[in-house]
């Protein structure tokens, strides 16, 4: 039985280039050769795409020729360089490991859209959605599920610091991770915050603070067939939560730990499954998302934000989730795959 051709892009222009580079690592030691011929493409921190052997960290320098995925239906593959000359090299199905803007978005969506192939992952509407985390809230209340109060502002939009109650948290609207996420407990260090925040994002997301446990649960599957991972739960030792260092993104959290299954009561695990599937559908979800929630002390729980391709690294929270849950990495690629090929047509 020939194996199905699978192209697997990672590295992208966003702020989470070295996480998608080291989540790409993790599937191919993840990925079953036997099912499936691997075409790796590395977009640089430029925007060049390049047709490379692996993931590993010195990509770029490797034997690396140029490819773009075809636009063209007729073509449903890439097109590589080879002196001088494209060749066509045919895809099955495509697996977008990219985080942030540009790849989580529904810019790499679309792009797969045009080109006939099937793809892993949410689609250009819930990925546009998801990324937008003040529209996601909206779309979220309009399903009943609670979220934190929060304002936006546009670019060069004046804030006016009195009409806020704190702390709030200052974001930018559309950036994946916690790049450029402020606490503001002061009035006087809400501007500051927000020019941090406008350097990842012309619009801003201003929220108030929820006082609870920070909770994910990983999801896979569509619509009315998901399935929920184990629980996490944060623990914190200072600060806020980043999953990232700042500096050095692709070596994980300096101040958190991920417990899992989370240490919280059977009745909460329960409520924390179903709202992450009710997020999940009624943001548009397919294939495999991250919901990431607050659990108050009076066992409500509140939206915080949705991942619609999460990291796949090592210390990564929804393979750990899938894990504990009986379900590997290998399997979950797997899965996806199947999703992607045999989901409805979008």
């Amino acid at each position: 039985m020939d194996r199905l051709k699978v192209g697997i892009i990672f590295g992208g222009r966003s702020e989470e280039h070295a996480i998608s580079v080291k989540s790409a690592q993790e599937v191919a030691r993840n990925l079953d050769v036997e099912k499936y011929e691997p075409f790796y493409i590395g977009i640089t921190r430029d925007g060049a795409w390049k047709l490379c052997d692996g993931p590993d960290a010195n990509w770029e320098n490797g034997k690396c020729r140029p490819a773009v995925l075809s636009p063209d239906s007729s073509v449903r593959g890439l097109l590589a360089q080879e002196q001088g000359r494209y060749e066509t090299i045919p895809l099955d199905v495509v697996l977008p490991v990219l985080h942030g803007k540009l790849g989580e978005d529904g810019a790499m969506q679309g792009l797969l859209e045009l080109s006939g192939i099937p793809y892993v992952g949410c689609d250009v509407q819930s990925s546009a959605l998801c990324m937008d985390k003040s529209l996601a809230y909206i779309v979220a209340r309009s399903a009943g599920i609670a979220t934190p109060n929060f304002w936006t502002a546009a670019a060069d939009e004046n804030i006016d610091p009195d009409r806020l109650t704190y702390p709030v948290f200052v974001k930018p609207a559309r950036s994946g991770s916690s790049f450029g996420v402020t606490k503001v407990s002061r009035k006087e260090e809400l501007l500051s915050a927000v020019e941090t925040a406008r350097q990842y994002d012309s619009k801003v997301l201003i929220e108030e603070a929820v006082v609870g446990s920070e909770i994910g649960c990983a999801i896979l599957g569509n619509e009315l067939d998901l399935m929920a991972g184990e629980v996490d739960r944060i623990a914190l030792s200072h600060g806020f939560f980043r999953i990232h260092q700042e500096d050095e993104p692709e070596t994980g959290s300096d101040n958190s730990t991920a417990i899992v299954p989370a240490d919280i009561p059977a009745e909460s695990r329960l409520l924390v499954q179903e709202t992450a599937k009710a997020v999940y559908r009624a943001l548009g979800c397919r294939g495999l998302s991250r919901v990431d929630l607050f659990l108050k002390e009076d066992g409500a729980v509140v939206l915080n934000e949705v991942n619609t391709f999460p990291g796949m690294t090592s210390y990564s929270r929804y393979p750990r989730m899938m894990a504990a849950a009986g379900l590997p990495l290998g399997e979950v690629i797997d899965r996806t795959v199947s999703l992607a090929l045999t989901g409805k047509s979008r």
